[in-house]
Formats: C-alpha cells, sequence, structure tokens
C-alpha cells in the first residue's frame, strides 16, 4: 500500500445557507480587517455573507476581480492591495481562480517569497493570514485543497503551487452560493470536478482511503451534473453536485491528478480555453491511452457512470470512456479542440509543453511521450 498524507482544512461546514457563518469564525480570529478575493459575476451572490461581515463589526477590502484564470500580475495586484491594506484574514469566494489567488496571497502577504519562488511543491516557507474559502461553482475543489495555480504569461503556461500552508483555515461549502451558475459554467466546472475523482481512482499513486472520496464523486457528479446544466434552480442536483467536487478536492491533496490535467494546461495557457472544457476534451482519449495498464480500476470508473458491466473489464471500462463523451456532448460541451479555435500547427508545441507538467505526469498510469502527446491531440483534434 502507498503512503498517503490527507492534509484538509481543520474547520469544513456543509450545507445549504452555512457561508455567513464564515463571519463568526472571523471575529473569533480577531481579524478585524478582511480581504475579499472573488469575480464580478460571484459579487452579487454574496450579499448575505458581506451582510454577516458587515454584523460581526468587521471591515471588507475587496481586491481587483478575478475575473478569468489568474495570471501571476494578476495575483501581484491583489497582493498589493493586501499588503497597503494591511489586512489580517483573506476570504475567497469564487471558482478555483478566486479561490487559488486568496490562498496564494494569504501565503505572501507579509513578503517573505514571491509566486515565481514557490512554483513548484513545498517551497513556501509558510502563511501568517488566516485563510477561509466559499466555492461558488461545483468544479476545482481548491477550498481543501494544498495547490494553487497561476497562468505564467511569459510563458503562456499554467504552473502550480503546492504546499500545506496553502490548505485553508476553513471551508464553506454551501450548495445555494452555485444556483446563479450559468449552464455553460456549471457543464464545464462540473466535468472538472468529474476528471479530478477519475484521475485520482486510475492513477500511479491511488490509494485505498483516496478511492472512497474518488468514487463517490464520479457517482454523485455523474447522477447529478445533466440536471443542474438543465436547471440551475434543482437544489437537490447542486448539493449533490457541491459534494462530489468536494470529494474531488479530497483526492487532490494525497494523490492529485494525472495526464489529463498536464495536458490541459497548455490548452489554457496558450488559448485561455476553459479548464474544466479541456479536461472534459481530453478525458475519454487519455483513458483510452491508459486502457491496458488498469482495466479493471477503469471498469469501475465505468460502473460509476452507470455503465452495467459485461464481463469484461476492458470491454465495460471501453464503454466508460463513450458515457463520459455523451455526458459531455448532453451537457453542451465542444467535443473537439477543432471547435475551440486552437490551430492544428500548434499541436507539436502543446506536447512540448505538457511534458514539462513532470508533478502531474509522474502520477498517470503509462509514461507519457512527446510523441505520445501529439497523438492525444491529434485524436482530440
Amino acid at each position: 500500500m502507498n503512503v498517503v498524507t490527507l492534509l484538509q482544512p481543520p474547520r469544513i461546514v456543509f450545507g445549504n445557507g452555512c457561508a455567513p457563518q464564515c463571519a463568526e469564525l472571523f471575529a473569533q480570529r480577531g481579524a478585524g480587517r478582511v480581504l475579499l478575493v472573488t469575480s464580478t459575476p460571484v459579487r452579487p451572490t454574496l450579499a448575505e455573507v458581506l451582510k454577516a461581515v458587515n454584523r460581526a463589526g468587521l471591515s471588507i477590502v475587496e481586491s481587483p476581480p478575478v475575473d478569468t484564470e489568474p495570471t501571476i500580475a494578476m495575483f501581484e495586484a491583489t497582493l498589493k492591495v493586501a499588503r497597503s491594506e494591511k489586512v489580517e484574514a483573506a476570504l475567497g469566494a469564487g471558482g478555483g481562480s478566486a479561490m487559488d489567488v486568496a490562498k496564494l496571497v494569504a501565503a505572501l502577504a507579509h513578503g517573505r517569497q514571491s509566486a515565481r519562488e514557490v512554483f513548484g511543491i513545498n517551497l513556501l516557507q509558510g502563511r501568517e493570514l488566516f485563510l477561509v474559502c466559499l466555492p461558488t461553482t461545483a468544479g476545482t475543489g481548491s477550498e481543501v485543497t494544498p495547490n494553487s495555480i497561476l497562468l505564467d504569461e511569459a510563458e503562456k503556461l499554467k504552473k502550480g503551487i503546492v504546499s500545506p500552508h496553502l490548505v485553508p483555515d476553513a471551508a464553506f461549502v454551501d450548495p445555494l452560493l452555485t444556483l446563479s451558475v450559468p449552464p455553460s459554467v456549471t457543464a464545464a466546472t462540473g466535468l472538472d470536478a468529474l476528471t479530478h475523482c477519475i484521475e485520482a481512482y486510475a492513477n500511479k499513486f491511488a490509494h485505498p482511503v483516496v478511492d472512497l472520496y474518488a468514487l463517490h464523486g464520479i457517482r454523485l457528479i455523474w447522477a447529478h451534473l445533466l440536471r443542474a446544466v438543465r436547471n440551475g434552480r434543482d437544489v437537490e442536483a447542486r448539493a449533490n453536485l457541491a459534494q462530489g467536487s468536494f470529494f474531488g478536492g479530497l483526492c487532490l491533496g494525497p494523490v492529485n491528478t494525472a495526464a489529463v490535467h498536464a495536458l490541459a494546461y497548455p490548452l489554457g495557457g496558450q488559448f485561455h480555453v476553459a479548464h474544466g472544457v479541456s479536461n472534459a476534451v481530453l478525458l475519454p482519449h487519455v483513458i483510452r491511452f491508459n486502457l491496458r495498464e488498469a482495466p479493471e480500476r477503469y471498469a469501475e470508473v465505468a460502473a460509476a457512470l452507470g455503465v452495467k458491466r459485461d464481463g469484461s473489464a476492458l470491454s465495460t471500462a471501453e464503454r466508460g470512456a463513450d458515457r463520459l463523451f455523451q455526458l459531455s456532448r448532453e451537457c453542451g460541451v465542444p467535443q473537439r479542440l477543432s471547435e475551440l479555435g486552437v490551430p492544428h500547427d500548434a499541436i507539436p508545441q502543446m506536447a512540448k509543453a505538457a511534458l514539462t507538467i513532470t508533478r502531474l505526469l509522474k502520477n498517470n498510469l503509462r509514461p507519457v511521450t512527446e510523441a505520445d502527446a501529439i497523438r492525444l491531440y491529434e485524436a482530440a483534434y
């Protein structure tokens, strides 16, 4: 059995309407000035949270909105506000982009290190700001992970910071905050969460403890994603998606993702394709690439996706890949890189860039060469 380390927030609150309770926690910690990191579309959904913060006698300092997947420059603009306003805590409210920025600002607010110095694993020296995260999409699971992702504009490549110091002090997972998420974002973020669960289960470092989260997350997302895409006010579907995303997040610290995410990063970095869409387009092709390395594992994934076993693990697993194509298509997500404005002649360079994401590729069940990466992009094109 592999060794596994579970890093989770010491306080996790889950349930409809729980988000405003974070104000009480800030007050208990004596955090009078709280930096709010969010996005323009999410800001109106936080009205009750901000009322609770005001009632608790705390001050909110708003950072520049994080309206796209964050760059180093966007992060540095938020860091500047945190330092100039002398905030005492950070509240990341939104999708993974806002939460990732808040997490890294909380760690670097006192100026000992820069973002470029901490790309990689376990390079952060610490964190001094109290940190709370409120997810408003059911996607990244960032509220419970030790990860932050930024786009390095110079290299046009997403880069990760992984450290125990990025695990928030508290996460409040309130499904009601996701009710206004539009169908396209619901689909993309839900498929991202599904990819987290699948890649953690079919992984070189898979672990029985994490398998429980991964398989349950797959079942929840499969059963409820299309419902939430078709009716965003379906509270039951939203709550179950939030759970699935949460379980996917719990998989990321101890096991993490693999080749799907590594191949997706250049699509976001170079062509600004939404992360969940990149994953959705690539996922079935990577599964087929890996299939013979762990047919029984992928058969379990297929079963969690509602596929009936037919006596052959390989055949069941292949039908699982087909089921993922079907789900993505029914959710209205593009099925081909060519539909996303990615030029065909970019494939060789994307393959080179993907091969640099060794922290994820090392987890993949099958080694991925540059030629393999090219073939996978071609299959998805």
